[in-house]
């Protein structure tokens, strides 16, 4: 291609940060479009030494001339931890390059279950019922795009986003299986012929909190984990770690005969995961303003810098 930058070291540097060079035909227009950064925050000229790197500094009309021209054009930390929600790390191959980001798939998977089921927790217009009129919902919105979100962060090398999308996509089928008559969760502790009485009883509401305790532990480590990348994904984890211990606590209560108290640790897990949604849906908003090439984005609080990975401190003491 012409005008092409020969500098072999700083492209290898950055090359699991690339996105696809351009396709230019003969007149050396482009052939296919890009994802570029088109922030408008100042810091310079160049990012990390590399002239043909797209930071939050450059502005449209310059970040349009570095793709026109270069053969290989690397992402901010930033846009890459905005869009794959990860620190930005070295993989093999051209993966980001071949495939779609499966993040926002995830995301909207997990938003449209968990924001009606915020509401029902609450009781907002006469909700209820543990939520038992989202069973779809969950199984082909919280489990099927979150799963499959997962496995496209499992492509893409991305192992942070693959553990908590397949995570949570499992969750969102086991909460929908529990709720279905056919698993017979609650029926197995029904003393009389109706199946429906052993979601009432002792046993199931003891035995059914004991997997909220599980979920807020492994919310707990994906908040401490949360801490090298995003305001919102920290507040996420932290708002979910709280729903759950709530969640527990209500069942143990019910198990008690605790039921005033029950309601309102119910209530309250309801209130912090619809606070949960919130972030989640100004992540999904960020996003795609970045996967469409918006000329302008939202701040998601990057936090990668802050806590600096073992081979950044590695890379600096060398």
């Amino acid at each position: 291609m012409a005008n092409e930058p020969n500098n072999h070291s700083t492209t290898q540097q950055y090359e699991s940060l690339t996105v696809p060079s351009p396709r230019t035909n003969g007149n050396g227009h482009n052939g296919g479009p890009l994802e570029k950064d088109f922030s408008n925050n100042s810091n310079g000229d160049s990012t990390y030494g590399n002239p043909y790197h797209l930071g939050a500094h450059h502005d449209p009309d310059d970040a349009l001339k570095r793709i026109h021209t270069a053969g290989s054009i690397s992402i901010s930390p930033e846009l890459f931890e905005k869009i794959y929600l990860s620190p930005k790390n070295r993989v093999h191959g051209d993966l980001r390059k071949t495939f779609a980001n499966p993040t926002p798939l995830a995301l909207i998977g997990f938003l449209l279950s968990l924001m009606p089921l915020s509401c029902d927790l609450m009781g907002w217009r006469g909700a209820g019922g543990n939520s038992a009129a989202g069973i779809g919902t969950y199984y082909f919105f919280g489990g099927l795009l979150m799963v499959l979100g997962g496995v496209g962060e499992w492509i893409m090398g991305n192992t942070f986003p693959f553990v908590v999308f397949t995570s949570f996509g499992a969750f969102w089928l086991g909460w929908a299986a529990t709720l279905q008559p056919f698993y017979n969760a609650y029926g197995a502790y029904s003393t009389t012929s109706n199946p429906a009485d052993g979601i009432d009883t002792v046993g199931f509401h003891s035995s059914f909190a004991f997997f909220f305790l599980a979920m807020a532990m492994m919310c707990l480590i994906y908040l401490i984990c949360s801490l090298r990348t995003n305001i919102c994904f920290v507040f996420i984890f932290l708002t979910l770690f709280i729903a759950f211990c709530c969640l527990a606590g209500a069942y143990w209560n019910l198990s008690l005969g605790k039921a005033a108290l029950a309601s309102r640790l119910q209530i309250t897990a309801g209130a912090c995961a619809f606070v949960t949604s919130l972030c989640g849906w100004w992540i999904f908003f960020s996003i795609m303003l970045a996967a469409l090439d918006f000329p302008f984005q939202v701040p998601i609080g990057d936090l990668s810098h802050f806590i600096k990975g073992a081979s950044e401190r590695a890379d600096e003491n060398v």
